[in-house]
């Protein structure tokens, strides 16, 4: 918990020292607004664990949460000392500030009146509070992006040298003045039932740079133009607009409100206007790219986000000194998320797949790397453990696992469906030999219902299903099944079922 108090002092002297730099102030003060600022944030969270993400910030931030109807998202009210914190989030993918809520929005009946109505809604919200966070946030990123500059392997990261205006109260369309680093596009969530659409308002270039004389001498002058983009998400079958005529009109209207100028790629703010039926949320982007990218730099076919890795492990409640296996662990995104937030138990990494195993490694390695740079210490290594093996003849002793975690070959980019089904009971199988009877825990994923369900039918008297969850993985529908080991005895198969597991080589 050091680097997360390390990153709110550094939060609160950057909001301090803005305060102080203020023109003009309320009657109450900048600071002790500032102090109590108040706001709601969004967060994009993989759909199906909006709970699990919920009771993550309850119990990391003391906050109660909302669970969105539009499934994938959650809401939480923070205080401006705790925005460090909502970074630290493992279970989040992607956070902006509410800027204003409408829980039932009345659409006009024509889509030049709905439009209409996009466009006078600009120039009503209140902007001021959710403008004052994302410069706080942008300022802390500055900060962040500048200690990183001595890590070797961040070499591709861009710094920008930009320095802030000083804020004005009464008039929130000059506040805000900083530039930021290039942004990259936010990860669209994928709505499983409904079709969503996503579109940007597309404007163009902001001129050319000054030199840093002429950025120095208006230091006390003119703000600088910020850039801006508005992306919608639109979700529902009943709107007479798409995407792309909310995001065109409503960011016209902040453009003219504002006068910043569009940009769709280096733009400094990006503006969220996210429709699910008949709600409409506003807000602030306050991640240039998903937070799911933490911990791996080795990627293969196949690698599972960190968020969702998060979820799957926290659905089995580690306890301390557990032993958990991911057996079919890819480029090790869910042992990896394992060590680094349940580092009192021991984790096991391994794959048939010479070359998977070798990115687990690489990811391990670069991981303890990045923790060296920001601990400028050498790092006491991880929990965990990486080795090649055959998923239907594991070198475990039997009952000595008390969790396995995995994410099981969908027979789409990996194998095949045909291969899943003498694939999956052999997997079964073995996974009830290795874990301890009574109390062992599986939480697996696939995208083969059928064939999983096929699978753990003829395992009846070694798993019992707890739970299921069901998740939207790039498209396509999946399950997360909670298991529970029986405490019956496992008896080792005949010598016939005991043949080498049905595998694949590009895993």
């Amino acid at each position: 918990m050091s680097d997360v108090q390390e990153a709110t002092n550094q939060l609160l002297d950057v909001n301090l020292r803005e305060n102080q730099m203020s023109v003009q102030v309320t009657e109450s003060g900048p600071r002790s607004e500032s102090e109590h600022l108040q706001v709601t944030i969004g967060a994009t969270v993989p759909t199906g664990f909006e709970q699990t993400a919920a009771d993550e910030v309850r119990e990391k931030l003391g906050s109660s949460c909302k669970i969105s109807k539009d499934r994938g998202k959650i809401y939480f009210d923070i205080s401006v000392d705790s925005l460090a914190q909502v970074h630290c989030l493992r279970s989040v993918d992607n956070l902006f500030v509410v800027v204003q809520e409408f829980k039932d929005y009345q659409f006009k009946e024509t889509k030049e009146e709905v439009l209409k109505d996009f466009e006078e809604l600009a120039g009503k919200l209140p902007w001021s509070d959710p403008l004052k966070i994302w410069k706080i946030n942008t300022c802390f990123k500055k900060k962040k992006t500048k200690r990183r500059k001595i890590n070797p392997n961040s070499s591709k990261q861009k710094i920008d040298n930009g320095r802030g205006d000083t804020t004005v109260e009464k008039d929130v369309k000059k506040e805000f003045t900083n530039s930021v680093s290039d942004s990259q596009i936010l990860d669209c969530y994928e709505n499983p039932t409904i079709k969503e659409e996503v579109s940007t308002l597309i404007g163009d270039d902001l001129t050319s740079c000054k030199d840093e004389t002429e950025e120095n001498s208006k230091e006390e002058g003119d703000p600088e133009v910020l850039k801006f983009r508005v992306t919608c998400n639109r979700a529902g079958e009943k709107h007479c607009f798409s995407s792309n005529e909310a995001a065109r009109d409503f960011g016209g209207a902040v453009q003219d409100y504002f006068k910043w100028k569009a940009d769709m790629t280096n733009f400094d703010v990006e503006v969220l206007l996210n429709i699910h039926d008949n709600e409409i949320v506003v807000g602030i982007a306050l991640t240039e790219e998903s937070l799911h990218r933490r911990n791996i730099t080795h990627f293969g076919p196949t690698t599972l986000r960190s968020t969702l890795a998060y979820g799957m492990l926290r659905l089995c409640a580690p306890q301390p000194t557990d032993i958990i296996v991911d057996p079919m662990c890819g480029t090790g995104a869910i042992p990896i998320e394992g060590a680094t937030e349940w580092s009192n138990c021991y984790h096991i990494a391994g794959d048939n797949n010479p070359l998977a195993v070798n990115r687990a490694a690489n990811n391990i390695s670069s991981l303890l790397t990045k923790i060296q740079v920001k601990e400028g210490k050498l790092s006491l290594g991880l929990p965990i453990d990486t080795i090649q093996w055959d998923i239907c003849n594991l070198p475990l002793r039997t009952g000595s696992i008390d969790i396995i975690v995995t994410d099981m070959p969908f027979g789409k980019r990996m194998g095949s469906k045909k291969r899943n089904w003498n694939l999956y009971p052999a997997c079964l199988r073995e996974m009830s030999r290795v874990c301890r009877p009574g109390t062992g825990r599986a939480v697996l994923l696939t995208q083969d219902k059928k064939c999983f369900a096929k699978a753990l039918s003829g395992m009846g008297h070694l798993w019992r299903k707890v739970h299921t969850v069901w998740v939207n993985i790039g498209g396509l529908h999946a399950a997360v099944y909670l298991l529970k080991r029986t405490p019956q005895s496992f008896v080792h198969p005949s010598e016939q079922d005991g043949e080498r597991c049905p595998w694949y080589k590009d895993r």
